[in-house]
């Protein structure tokens, strides 16, 4: 009789509680073995209303599986575009929110051969979920890191960076003295484009939305190595004639905005010149203007996901990448976005964060 009454004292204690979480057991001050701390979702839509702290059973360890203890893991615009089921790829759900971040491996199958216990490794596709403790994953879904890089540069390393050295290498033959123009030059990929341009002697414009704090804004971004900083409205003005008095015309523009000020960028772009679309902020279409016919203008679109897929059979062209990146992050040429490192039981702060406009730091999961 005592035995009955404590558990249904037990059981109405753990039902009357408030549920943020998937799971009961999150609560737990510590996690059980076999068990992950995961942010997840089961229906779409906004990333505050949706995503619970929850916890996993994790999956049994396979002869080529490998378990890896996430340690850092950004927010990007891509993972709340899946969040509310407008990315263009969805996992199944209930999902794991989170496409980037940095984990380090724990356990390794049997006839795993590609990484090792101790290994720092990042996920070589996007929505396998990296807002979570530990994860058990398909060994080649891995790439391993050197672990001699800063955690921060490591944990956003795989998205942005990847796709403003792609956009640097594969459209036009860049050489020192040539011009970028971009804009959401204060964006990862942005900051990523301008310490790598700068690294090649390249120069960049850099347009940005006019806001309170500009001045440091623009302070922050020369110190990276960004030529000149302006506003979104300036390349619709005269000074940009008088800015291509001591520079060429930019044979490349990179575009994660869209709308009026994708326009405007293929306007200043040189004859046969190209704009690469990687975004869409502004959530407008793009306008061509006549400059497609008179100049020859080249329109592109790029997705790092799709390249990583691309060369999924060829891992020398993704870790060569890799490499060049970290050479210049171990050079002191190529440093992370401003982050905020957040726990992942505070995510709810996070999230706010990462859905206000103008906040220049990115919100970073720690485990």
């Amino acid at each position: 009789r005592f035995l009955y009454s404590a558990l249904w004292t037990v059981y109405r204690l753990m039902w009357s509680r408030p549920a943020p979480c998937v799971s009961y057991r999150s609560f737990s001050a510590k996690p059980l073995a076999g068990e992950s701390t995961a942010l997840v979702y089961t229906t779409h839509g906004e990333p505050s209303q949706v995503i619970k702290l929850g916890t996993l059973q994790l999956p049994s360890l396979g002869d080529k599986s490998a378990l890896v203890k996430m340690l850092a893991a950004p927010i990007n615009p891509s993972d709340i575009n899946m969040i509310q089921g407008t990315y263009a790829i969805l996992p199944d759900l209930p999902a794991v929110g989170g496409n980037e971040g940095v984990g380090q491996v724990i356990e390794v199958g049997s006839k795993v051969k590609t990484v090792k216990v101790g290994d720092w490794v990042i996920p070589r596709d996007a929505g396998l979920g990296t807002w979570q403790t530990l994860v058990v994953l398909s060994a080649d879904d891995l790439v391993t890191l050197p672990s001699d890089i800063p955690l921060l540069s490591a944990a956003t390393l795989g998205v942005n960076p990847c796709t403003a050295l792609r956009m640097l290498s594969d459209f036009e033959e860049l050489k020192p003295g040539d011009t970028v123009i971009q804009n959401a030059a204060n964006s990862g990929v942005g900051q990523a484009v301008i310490q790598i341009a700068a690294a090649k002697g390249v120069h960049t414009i850099n347009v940005v939305r006019d806001r309170p704090d500009l001045s440091q804004l623009t302070d922050r971004l020369k110190v990276m190595g960004a030529t000149h900083v302006i506003k979104e409205e300036t390349l619709r003005r005269p000074e940009m004639k008088e800015l291509f008095k001591f520079y060429p015309r930019p044979k490349l523009a990179l575009n994660g905005v869209g709308g009026k000020s994708a326009t405007e960028l293929l306007r200043h772009l040189q004859s046969g010149g190209t704009m690469v679309t990687y975004g869409g902020m502004a959530k407008q279409p793009i306008t061509v203007p006549s400059a497609l016919i008179f100049k020859d203008v080249k329109v592109r679109g790029f997705w790092v996901t799709q390249w990583k897929r691309n060369h999924g059979h060829n891992d020398k062209a993704l870790c060569s990448m890799l490499d060049e990146l970290c050479t210049l992050i171990r050079a002191g040429k190529l440093s992370p976005p401003a982050c905020t490192e957040v726990s992942i039981k505070d995510f709810h702060k996070a999230l706010d964060n990462a859905m206000k406009p103008y906040i220049s730091t990115k919100q970073v999961l720690v485990m």
